[in-house]
């Protein structure tokens, strides 16, 4: 298998960048599907989440050499890994409404790009491609523990 190839292969995760209209939410429910498959072990959760980030900065601005654009839609790794950042230790884990809940949040956060998320997508090659999505889950992760934690102390 080429170089090329296992790039897009990587960064598209699996061709799922390929989907028709909107791949960053393509990605994102291809990123729930992880979460899912992966959940019932936190060490397996870590270490997935861990492997993608690696895999997704070192194979990110590649992809910008085989598809010959900054930053292409194709690539979709970034919206999997800012999904599973999104919904790591959150209470509730198995809760439907979390996880969409999830989802709307990342997908706007990803969109909008508050401060600085906006600077960090602009950095060069995979730091670029991967660190706006990695911060955009960290906010949508914040914020659900805090609605969380709201929803539960007001509900005692």
């Amino acid at each position: 298998m080429s170089r090329n190839r296992l790039v897009s292969i990587v960064t598209t995760f699996f061709y799922v960048g390929y989907l028709p209209f909107i791949p960053g939410t393509f990605g994102s429910l291809a990123g729930i599907g992880v979460y899912y498959l992966i959940n019932g072990s936190i060490a397996a959760y870590i270490s997935v989440v861990s492997l993608l980030v690696v895999l997704g900065l070192a194979s990110a601005g590649q992809a910008e050499k085989v598809f010959n654009v900054k930053d292409p839609k194709y690539v979709v790794i970034d919206e999997v890994v800012g999904m599973l950042l999104s919904l790591l230790f959150l209470p509730l884990q198995h809760d439907l409404k979390v996880v969409i809940m999830g989802f709307f949040v990342f997908r706007l956060m990803d969109t909008l790009k508050p401060y600085p998320i906006g600077l960090i997508e602009r950095l060069h090659g995979g730091k670029g491609i991967m660190g706006d999505d990695i911060l955009a889950g960290i906010y949508t992760n914040i914020i659900l523990q805090a609605v969380l934690r709201l929803l539960s102390f007001t509900a005692s």
